[in-house]
């Protein structure tokens, strides 16, 4: 692979330099449309809300817009950024666990269209701030206790998870009560996700049918019969070449059919069903491309290639252990017979991008491309050691648009003050 949507590597190298965030336009807009595609159903509500914290800028934020997407926030900064690129505020959901009043103030003042609600005392704070100025649609989050076969610090449904309220405690009803007797919310239903880089589609159709379990007992508790459901996302991507990719065009209907079958068994309203792709959508779009500076060889025979990225643009591997898979460009055909390891220039023992990786041989100034780093790649970029966060570019057609600029020394420094 020497070119991405007719544009070569080299030629990117040359424009821009490197690193260099690279995404597959393409890709993206037929990612969002085969989930549009598939997740339908002739009897079931349904809508796609992308979850931005997977990869968001205002161009981004732009083309979720395009594709007729909802788009979900975590943060003001996240908000802001659509607002800015001009994202419908009624197609936006304010989500995140610690949401502080600052922020509810603002989902409120720009009329957002959702706000997923993660504790009771968050639920308490937004039922003192709302007023008839605006009648905001709700969800509370739950946690159905469902532990997903995935990496721990990407669980997000077991009982001790930092998210959501627990379906066991008793509260969560209390709250449910509290949100849905203000006159002044349309609380919808419930909001869980049950972890990410899922590959098993039982852990989906397990996920709803607990959920509606857990419907029919508010109904039974509270006579409410909700009218929507949002099961989150989760839904696992090909890194390596040995991994399995979730079959989408399987499990999205799927997931309606049993949503459906589910709810008619328990005599409940079929629900509206949200879910939330981010990583799904973005992630095998994405490619970091980078300069070989150094080979260096260790006492033990240990061979790394030195690029001039690092993790600070790279950060998945040494925070989940995540593996990828990278090819040299121009020199995919040899043979790959030599076994190295990729690293950065931070200064940090951690900093390696791929460990042990069979390659060609490799020299000074070869381009590496690492591949599938569409998701939580720029979104954690910093500043660490004072290293500047790598542009980031949208390939499409033959044509190339700057999405985000490569940042200069001169913007690391703009928010520092002088002592003297």
């Amino acid at each position: 692979m020497e070119k991405i949507q007719g544009v070569t590597f080299k030629t990117l190298k040359e424009t821009y330099q490197t690193p260099l965030y690279i995404y597959d336009e393409g890709l993206i807009r037929n990612q969002c449309r085969l989930f549009k595609k598939r997740f339908r159903h002739a009897k079931v509500d349904s809508e796609i809300i992308y979850a931005s914290k997977a990869f968001l800028t205002v161009g981004m934020a732009q083309l979720i817009d395009s594709e007729g997407l909802y788009l979900d926030c975590v943060s003001q900064g996240e908000l802001y950024t659509a607002l800015k690129a001009g994202f419908p505020s009624e197609k936006i959901v304010l989500h995140g666990n610690n949401k502080t009043k600052e922020e509810l103030l603002m989902a409120l003042n720009f009329k957002v269209g959702m706000i997923v609600v993660d504790n009771d005392f968050e639920a308490s704070l937004l039922n003192e701030l709302v007023n008839d100025k605006h009648i905001v649609q709700v969800m509370l989050r739950i946690n159905p206790g469902i532990d997903a076969h995935t990496h721990k610090y990407i669980k997000t449904s077991t009982l001790d998870s930092k998210f959501g309220m627990s379906i066991l405690d008793p509260k969560t009803m209390e709250t449910i009560k509290l949100l849905s007797e203000n006159p002044f919310i349309k609380f919808l239903g419930t909001h869980s996700h049950i972890g990410s880089q899922i590959l098993e589609p039982e852990s989906f159709y397990e996920h709803a049918k607990t959920v509606l379990e857990f419907y029919k007992q508010i109904k039974k508790t509270l006579n409410l019969d909700l009218p929507a459901i949002n099961l989150g996302g989760g839904f696992g991507v090909k890194y390596l070449k040995a991994d399995q990719r979730l079959d989408l065009d399987t499990v999205l209907p799927e997931i309606l059919d049993v949503v459906y079958d589910t709810a008619n068994r328990l005599e409940l309203d079929i629900p509206k069903v949200y879910i939330e792709p981010g990583r799904s959508i973005v992630a095998e779009a994405g490619y970091t491309l980078y300069t070989v500076n150094q080979i260096k060889e260790t006492i033990n025979k240990k061979k790394y290639l030195f690029i001039d990225g690092s993790m600070n643009d790279h950060l998945r591997t040494a925070l989940y252990q995540a593996q990828y898979d990278a090819f040299v460009v121009g020199k995919e055909r040899l043979e790959h017979d030599t076994e190295y390891t990729i690293a950065g220039k931070a200064c940090e023992s951690g900093d390696i991008i791929i460990e042990n990786i069979k390659l060609p041989e490799v020299k000074e100034n070869d381009l590496i491309v690492v591949r599938s780093t569409g998701a939580y790649h720029y979104s954690m970029a910093s500043n660490y050691n004072r290293l500047t966060i790598p542009p980031v570019v949208f390939v499409h057609n033959g044509e190339v648009k700057t999405i985000v600029r490569r940042q200069s020394f001169m913007d690391i420094l703009s928010h520092d003050e002088e002592l003297i």
